[in-house]
């Protein structure tokens, strides 16, 4: 797995790359393989219509002004060197202090597996705390929070991409702690038979939002290619266009919020990166208050 995620991430920019990837997932849909994985998830549940989903509504909380939201000057998400939520490496001293050396538990391998797990605590905490679903009115299902997942995985490991081969190999890691839990969350949604197939399904769904989120972000992307791709991934269950004002509302948020933690995380020093020593943009259900651009 480690090394189908270094030649992923050494690759992904590459034209070549980006083309083969679109022209297979033509041939093998995203759309399709979600509904198998949600179909298997959602199983053990299936024979009682009372505990089928309802449809998403984009208009049910209208004291969230999405049009109000993430418009302010992207900042750096570095926790600041008092914060209550900072995890430091732990300093001990000593003949413990040797011992632990001698057990490479300060070697450059071991302090970056305890990052990554760092960072992806911070990814989870931000993909499975409500106000995420609150404020951009999803549900939260299997589908929706393992696409909010990956956008937040994507997003990280973009950053990563600016501290060139150091942050590859953090991201081989961050990649394994990811799988992992991954595993764990479709075992706890009812998928145990066949468990390997649909974690394959997944991991093709996760290389094919990537691309097409670098895609939406190139310097060549139309301006609303971002929204679409976010639609497709997250909102929509079959493929279907945006048909609602209120449904253009929800996605140009959540476009906009992808864009401005983007561009926070670029801003975010090393040191934060690589320690997670960070926190994505707080989300609240109430109106926030900043001023929108002209």
């Amino acid at each position: 797995m480690l090394s189908r995620w270094r030649s992923a991430a050494s690759n992904l920019s590459t034209l070549g790359l980006l083309h083969r990837l679109q022209a297979s997932s033509e041939l093998y849909p995203l759309d399709r393989c979600y509904s198998k994985v949600t179909a298997a998830a959602a199983a053990p549940a299936a024979s009682s219509p009372a505990s089928a989903s309802p449809p998403k509504r984009f208009a049910e909380k209208p004291e969230v002004r999405l049009n109000a939201m993430f418009w302010s000057k992207p900042t750096s998400l570095a926790l600041a060197p008092n914060s209550p939520l900072r995890i430091e490496e732990p300093k001990f001293e000593g003949f413990r202090y040797i011992m632990l050396k001698l057990l490479l538990f300060y070697s450059k391998q071991s302090k970056s597996i305890r990052g990554a797990n760092v960072v992806y605590r911070r990814i989870t905490s931000q993909v499975d705390k409500p106000a995420i679903y609150d404020v951009f009115h999803l549900e939260k299902t299997f589908k929706t929070t393992y696409a909010l997942l990956v956008l937040h995985m994507w997003l990280f490991l973009r950053r990563l991409r600016e501290e060139g081969k150091e942050g590859s190999e953090f991201g081989q890691y961050l990649y394994e702690i990811y799988n992992h839990d991954l595993e764990l969350r479709v075992s706890k949604a009812g998928v145990n038979l066949l468990l390997t197939k649909w974690m394959k399904e997944l991991e093709k769904i996760f290389y094919g939002n990537i691309v097409a989120y670098d895609a939406a972000m190139s310097p060549e992307a139309r301006h609303n290619d971002l929204a679409n791709v976010i639609w497709r991934n997250v909102f929509s269950d079959d493929g279907a266009e945006m048909s609602s004002d209120a449904a253009k509302s929800v996605v140009q948020a959540m476009s906009r919020y992808t864009r401005r933690e983007s561009t926070c995380l670029s801003l975010t020093d090393k040191d934060a990166i690589f320690s997670g020593n960070f926190m994505f943009t707080k989300l609240e259900s109430h109106t926030p208050h900043p001023e929108k651009p002209a």
